[in-house]
């Protein structure tokens, strides 16, 4: 079984930047000697320093102790030039994204190390492929992307070029984990794992921004607080800069042409205007502060009948509505929760408008998919136009439990339901075409986003009759090709085989 390079091993880091200086730091406390050089005068001592600062914090924490924190920062060492690196058993590699530049390092690296030393990328979005392209012996590159701040940050994505040998991806995915990384495999495509599903996260945020469902504080508001996400996409926006998520955006769409990752004029505006973020000051939102989300519905009277149907998906609201106090019926011989006789029905992809086309009276009202009914903060709803003040009581059973609720503007598929959907179709391509499996994109979207579920998990959440109803919904809706089906989830539906089986059979 491959357990990496040995303990004992030399490491090598290019690169003495933020990134370069964090995995030097993983390393260094994994136990290696690790020697680290930077074209820049001073660049090794500056993040030396920067490292101990950070580390006597750990310290005062009481994280660490003084020795270990000593320990550290002395098997830390400049290498002065190239010719330095050649004690090293592995090399990773954090200079600037540009293909030429790393082509040119690697090149220069072959010349001088040994032939068996590992040369890794730690590229965010270039191909390993292409990186490792001119080299003498392509087969020792290997991507392995670092997530920001590496010491904090347990996701290594192990990205296998081309000409990869697998001997070397193993010791790169057996050296990650033993420094105390969750790795995953993926293969060198566009965004790899996290950068390309991510896409609709941001994708579909700015589109219903534009659609006008609500402004970025109260779309965030909704993510995080029905959708359990971390942070809300305009507020992670801002946080890594607009420049930096449009690029990544551009990136991938122009190596896929896919629809579902077209960049956004909106926030290429706010990058034309050099309002990139939190580093800039303004980006969506000004800092300090942030934004504040838009009033949400004032209180309602507490509902006298809350009928709720046999949907295990429920049972934890049903729980909340109790515990205030509020009189239901469980398993009630009902399709969808009822309130004094209206129907309240998760989003199934169409707007209010088209779920009422018959006009029954009272209309059906919509709700957002929540993640976790048990810490839900807040939900979205829609009513069709002619809806009147007192059907719209029945969302008092939301308040009810303790949930804030917004009205929004009549969009298909509201917020949570539609972002989630779209991030489980791209899920679904990648693992079809050999990106990652379900169970590490799984793995990487929620490791490095914080993601409160993979995407596969919120299909098995849901169902893929679920997802596939939401996508078909809205393409009908919109006409286009973005909200198309992913060919995995249709075939889970129609062979009534679960998702992740069918694209990640068991070897046994």
């Amino acid at each position: 079984m491959n357990s990496g390079i040995p303990p004992d091993a030399v490491v090598g880091v290019v690169g003495a930047g933020t990134m370069g200086s964090g995995i030097a730091w993983v390393a260094a406390e994994a136990g290696h000697e690790v020697l680290v050089h930077d074209s820049r005068p001073d660049a090794v001592e500056s993040a030396v320093a920067e490292i101990g600062e950070r580390l006597d914090r750990s310290v005062a924490k009481g994280t660490r102790t003084q020795q270990q924190r000593d320990d550290i920062v002395a098997r830390i060492h400049r290498a002065p030039d190239l010719d330095t690196l050649v004690p090293t058993a592995l090399i990773v590699e954090a200079i600037a994204e540009q293909l030429e530049v790393k082509q040119s390092l690697f090149a220069s690296l072959e010349s001088v190390v040994a032939d068996d030393t590992i040369l890794a990328t730690n590229t965010s979005s270039l191909s390993v492929t292409a990186v490792a392209g001119r080299l003498r012996m392509p087969e020792r590159v290997v991507g392995m992307h670092f997530f920001n701040p590496a010491p904090v940050m347990p996701l290594v994505e192990i990205v296998v070029g081309a000409a990869s040998d697998p001997a070397v991806v193993d010791t790169a995915y057996a050296t990650a984990a033993a420094w105390g990384k969750s790795p995953v495999r993926c293969a060198s495509t566009p965004g790899f794992i996290v950068n390309r599903v991510a896409r609709p996260f941001y994708s579909e945020s700015l589109r219903l921004l534009a659609e006008g469902i609500g402004d970025a504080a109260t779309i965030d508001a909704l993510v995080t607080g029905a959708g359990g996400f971390r942070m809300g996409p305009f507020a992670l926006m801002d946080l890594v800069g607009l420049d930096v998520n449009l690029a990544v955006t551009t990136s991938v769409y122009n190596q896929t042409l896919d629809p579902r990752f077209a960049p956004n004029v909106r926030q290429q505006a706010l990058v034309d205007a050099g309002r990139l973020g939190r580093k800039t000051g303004s980006g969506w939102f000004s800092y300090p502060g942030g934004g504040e989300p838009a009033p949400p519905l004032p209180p309602t009277a507490a509902p006298h009948e809350v009928l709720v149907p046999s949907d295990p998906r429920l049972t934890k609201l049903a729980d909340r509505l109790e515990a205030a106090g509020v009189g239901i019926v469980r398993d009630a011989d009902v399709d969808f929760l009822t309130v004094d006789g209206v129907r309240l029905m998760r989003t199934d992809g169409r707007s209010a408008s088209l779920a009422n086309v018959d006009r029954p009276d009272p209309p059906v009202i919509l709700y957002d998919l929540v993640h976790d009914w048990e810490t839900a903060s807040a939900i979205a709803v829609a009513a069709p136009p002619w809806a009147s003040q007192d059907h719209l009581q029945a969302v008092g059973v939301f308040q009810a439990a303790g949930i804030v609720v917004y009205r929004v503007v009549d969009i298909p598929g509201l917020v949570v339901a539609r972002i989630v959907a779209q991030l489980a179709s791209v899920a679904a391509d990648a693992a079809t075409e050999g990106v990652a499996t379900p169970d590490d994109i799984d793995t990487a979207m929620r490791l490095g986003t914080n993601y409160p579920a993979g995407p596969f998990e919120w299909v098995e959440a849901l169902s893929a009759s679920d997802v596939m109803s939401m996508l078909i919904n809205l393409r009908w809706f919109y006409g286009e090709d973005r909200y198309r089906t992913a060919g995995a989830l249709s075939r889970s539906v129609f062979d009534d085989l679960p998702l992740r089986r069918l694209l990640q059979p068991d070897p046994g």
